[in-house]
């Protein structure tokens, strides 16, 4: 066996995956797996920006890989791609030099979507929420144009390497702006409510997750990295906003909005169900995968719905749509054999408080410090829930998968 093309190959392998948006624990036990499907000792270590691969051989002698990860990006279909290739590589054990050609020819199969279709998803996606929380007709058709506006800033931006950061800033200080501009000229009614919408694609909802998911499984590290990163985020979408509402304010004065309309919960999940529809264009889901993605959307804010009809209260209400969601996430990657990540990122999506996120940082540049602590703790609040209902239903579906694996031993003895 050539044990340096078996190490490149796992290397490449983790490495594509974690560009591509895969939680640390995938990437170390794919690895792992593979290794230990061709009885090699081997020790692997992944964060956010690093991947370190060591294994030692049959005479003994160890080796090592090292390889740096750049900015991951939010292509789901690819970790599909490579988490079923190394599951094959597994039950399959061929030749690495084999094994290698079939990652070339994974790499070549991955689909992306155009330009155009990654556009109609920042459409739908922006356009969607903006009616999810409260907008009317115009106000979405409105952030449907903002969003385009992101998307193309976001695009161009990345292709001359500018780092996610200024990024987000920019992106945040387009969408303000061009909301503001809106209403100055009496197009929309509300500038809250296109803005909303339209951050909802700046959050980062994969990161969040995966750093849930990171923790859950022992990865604090990554874990704690990825909140950081979440953090740094929120700040960036705080000072883009923050600069473009003053530079509008000078311009057109203060904004008049109306009130935002609470819609009926049928048309909430409707138009929560059309912003998924946007964001499965976004994180690059394919086939049956993105229908099923966003219904689970539909199906969390149902819950969400169900359970405030029921009387509980708003943090209780965001604990159990987020106990449906995780769950929902869990039984489409047992039936579909793909990763819960994919299902669980978008089900999740209508919890993610971007109205709390828009009203902290508007609260914060207009100096209503009290306002702004209630509605910042309030935020981080639903964020804290959202991430407990994640971390309970892995923990149970982990416990429920190690005590089968228990019992079966037991039966085989």
């Amino acid at each position: 066996m050539d044990y340096n093309i078996l190490l490149d190959l796992v290397t490449e392998l983790g490495y594509n995956l974690a560009m591509a948006g895969a939680e640390t624990f995938r990437i170390e036990d794919s690895i792992n797996r593979i290794l230990t499907a061709y009885n090699i000792e081997s020790e692997v270590f992944a964060i956010p920006n690093n991947l370190t691969i060591s294994i030692r051989t049959a005479d003994g002698k160890s080796a090592t890989r090292m390889k740096r990860i750049g900015y991951h990006g939010n292509n789901l279909d690819a970790v599909e791609r490579y988490n079923s290739l190394s599951r094959r590589i597994c039950t399959e054990k061929p030749a690495p030099e084999e094994a290698m050609q079939w990652l070339k020819q994974t790499g070549a199969s991955c689909i992306h979507y155009t330009f155009p279709k990654r556009l109609l998803g920042s459409f739908l996606g922006a356009s969607g929420y903006a009616v999810f929380f409260g907008g009317s007709l115009i106000d979405a058709i409105c952030a449907g144009f903002c969003g385009l506006l992101v998307g193309i800033t976001d695009h161009f931006l990345e292709k001359f390497k500018t780092n996610h950061f200024f990024r987000t800033i920019a992106c945040a200080f387009i969408m303000t702006l061009t909301a503001s501009a809106t209403n100055a000229v009496g197009i929309a009614n509300n500038t809250d409510m296109i803005i909303i919408g339209t951050l909802m694609m700046l959050v980062p909802g994969l990161i969040f997750t995966n750093a849930m998911r990171d923790i859950i499984f022992g990865d604090t590290n990554s874990g704690i990295n990825r909140i950081v990163q979440v953090f740094l985020i929120a700040a960036a979408i705080a000072l883009g906003t923050g600069v473009a509402w003053s530079l509008s304010a000078s311009i057109w004065g203060t904004p008049v909005n109306t009130p935002s309309t609470v819609h009926i919960w049928w048309l909430q999940c409707l138009s929560g169900f059309i912003g998924c529809c946007g964001f499965c264009l976004l994180f690059n889901i394919h086939g049956k995968g993105r229908i099923l993605c966003a219904l689970g959307g539909a199906i969390t804010w149902g819950a969400y719905c169900l359970a405030a009809h029921l009387g509980c209260g708003e943090i209780l209400c965001y604990f159990l749509a987020t106990l449906v969601a995780a769950l929902y996430a869990e039984i489409m990657a047992r039936i579909r054999k793909y990763p819960a990540i994919s299902y669980l990122v978008i089900s999740a999506f209508p919890l993610i408080p971007g109205a709390g996120i828009y009203y902290t940082t508007n609260h914060l540049v207009n100096g209503d410090m009290g306002r702004f602590a209630d509605k910042g703790t309030e935020t981080i609040a639903i964020a804290g829930v959202i991430a407990v209902g994640i971390l309970m239903v892995s923990t149970m579906v982990r416990l429920w998968y190690e005590w089968r694996g228990h019992k079966a031993k037991k039966e085989l003895r």
